[in-house]
């Protein structure tokens, strides 16, 4: 199943928009993003899509300040870009006390990771990188198992508007590095392919 898309006023302010976000009854399971002013509702993820998420974030624990956190259901607010995006994980200090208790502000996250899906693959590679460098997301690390010459995990950081520089990046099968503060190795091995 592809991600369906949900028609709004769009002459709707931002805070009309997440309100509406915020208040409706989404399918059980779906994931509901606002990617640049449009609500997007996708199903489920895949298995594969979960154990590459499960494997970063196993990783990621083992260096990372006991207070931040791993959060994979953490919304992330870009009202600039119109953006409440739902990264397959972030990691950011653990809310003390939220301003909400729907999402947090995209500036508060120190790394960000999408996993594409068939579907969303666009999302993952322009629009929503796009949002995170316009927040000063310091990395997004994107696992792309569509890439176009075969299954890639890209490390960007040093945003600058709305624009990441590539820092690195690994085939599956390939080790990927994130610098400090975490000082990572992730061994894309562990990753299943398609």
């Amino acid at each position: 199943m592809s991600a369906l898309t949900v028609s709004h006023d769009p002459e709707q302010s931002w805070d009309e928009l997440v309100r509406f976000w915020e208040e409706m009854e989404w399918p059980e399971g779906s994931k509901v993003e606002i990617i640049e002013g449009i609500i997007t509702v996708s199903p489920a993820p895949a298995s594969r899509h979960n154990v590459i998420a499960e494997r970063i974030q196993r990783r990621l624990y083992s260096v990372i300040p006991d207070d931040w956190g791993v959060f994979q259901t953490l919304a992330i607010a870009v009202p600039s870009r119109l953006g409440m995006l739902i990264p397959d994980l972030v990691v950011a200090p653990v809310p003390q006390c939220a301003e909400t208790e729907t999402h947090i502000p995209a500036a508060l996250a120190e790394l960000v990771v999408e996993v594409t899906s068939k579907a969303n693959a666009r999302h993952d590679r322009v629009s929503k990188p796009a949002a995170y460098a316009t927040a000063g997301i310091p990395f997004y690390l994107l696992v792309d198992r569509w890439a176009p010459d075969g299954p890639t995990a890209t490390l960007y950081g040093d945003p600058k508007s709305d624009v990441y520089r590539p820092l690195s990046t690994a085939k599956f099968g390939e080790a990927i590095k994130l610098p400090a503060p975490f000082d990572l190795i992730i061994d894309t091995s562990e990753f299943p392919v398609d």
